[in-house]
């Protein structure tokens, strides 16, 4: 080996790593693109089985099928829209008319009784709330409603752009497909063609079971907020279940959100007997909601759907998330559907891959 080749050699592989990084600060710079693609790519899974049931079961064209799933996506987004749109204009209305003085009063004497409530029972968890200086936040909500103005742009350029991109991966099954074919080697196509349609059956089952996972817990939610007369009880229930999307944390802050949001519904009431016993009551109708989600409504999807393991789905959620955050959790359980589905089609013989891949 002369010098020539050992300089070539370092030039090469100075050249790969420059290319890697150029490569990543593409991906970088595109980001807002590749999470469009990502949304887009779930929305044509859970499109596929009604797109499927139409051509076979109706005879629909293929356009057709797509046109009238795409109605039906437009559909449940202008009705959430529709549903939060009288609650935004409530709130802005409230905040044009807020007394800050009688807000504050409101809360101050809302925290002298449950501060006087603790202490009667020895228990100071409030001493430092008094401290804390709440309403300077106020200051900032103008800056916060211009922010969130900017934002409606940004989400509408987004909303058009999944829907653009998701209209013709739904119309061309196969475009996805024949990207990713070509960048497999050659001689491996018709395996990963056979794999990829595993992947895409098995994803689709597993985004439509935790539609109606977040469904069961809407219901239950607003069915728990209703009895007990807390206001806009609706919203609250959907944010509440949607939050559930983020495994292990959200239902965590989807409690945090509903006790306060309960809490301060009627800040004018007596704390003691009337806040929080209706608090306590909502958290206990909470906490049954949960354990319905989590000992029947999950192990159903996960068996069903991606045909996991709870256990295996537990740890996997869980190195997801120690790996990168929340989003770590969110993709653990489509990405790791996805990579038995690899392994099971080109490690068959693999005693590890055979163990996981079972039941696939």
């Amino acid at each position: 080996m002369n010098s020539k080749t050992i300089a070539n050699g370092i030039l090469r592989a100075i050249a790969i790593i420059l290319g890697v990084l150029l490569l990543l600060y593409f991906l970088f710079k595109i980001q807002s693109v590749l999470v469009y693609v990502i949304i887009a790519a779930v929305l044509s899974l859970i499109a596929r089985p009604i797109i499927i049931f139409l051509r076979r079961k109706l005879k629909f064209l293929n356009i057709l099928a797509v046109i009238v799933s795409m109605l039906l996506f437009l559909g449940l987004i202008f009705g959430l829209i529709s549903m939060f749109i009288p609650l935004i204009i409530k709130q802005g209305q409230n905040l044009s008319l807020l007394d800050i003085n009688q807000l504050e009063y409101n809360i101050e004497h809302l925290l002298i009784q449950a501060n006087d409530y603790f202490m009667a029972r020895n228990i100071n968890v409030l001493e430092q709330l008094k401290t804390v200086d709440i309403f300077s936040k106020f200051k900032a909500i103008p800056n916060l409603l211009n922010s969130v103005i900017s934002a409606v742009g940004s989400l509408s350029i987004g909303l058009f752009s999944v829907l653009f991109i998701s209209f013709f991966l739904m119309k061309d099954g196969g475009i996805l497909n024949k990207g990713l074919v070509a960048l497999v080697p050659d001689g491996s196509e018709k395996r990963f063609q056979k794999s990829f349609e595993t992947i895409k059956d098995l994803l689709s089952r597993y985004f439509i079971g935790l539609l109606f996972q977040i469904t069961i817990l809407f219901i239950l939610y607003t069915i728990i907020l209703l009895i007990f007369g807390i206001d806009n009880a609706i919203v609250i229930a959907f944010l509440c279940a949607l939050l559930n999307l983020i495994p292990y944390i959200g239902p965590l802050i989807g409690g945090v959100l509903m006790l306060i949001l309960t809490m301060t519904s009627n800040l004018e009431l007596d704390f003691q007997s009337q806040i929080l016993p209706t608090t306590i009551y909502v958290m206990i109708g909470y906490t049954i909601a949960q354990l319905v989600d989590n000992f029947f409504s999950q192990p159903f999807i996960f068996s069903k759907s991606v045909k996991s393991h709870p256990l295996e789905i537990f740890l996997v959620i869980i190195i997801g998330g120690l790996l990168f955050g929340v989003i770590g959790m969110i993709v653990a359980v489509p990405s790791y559907t996805a990579i038995k589905v690899v392994l099971k089609e080109f490690l068959a013989e693999n005693k590890i891959v055979k163990s996981l891949t079972k039941d696939l």
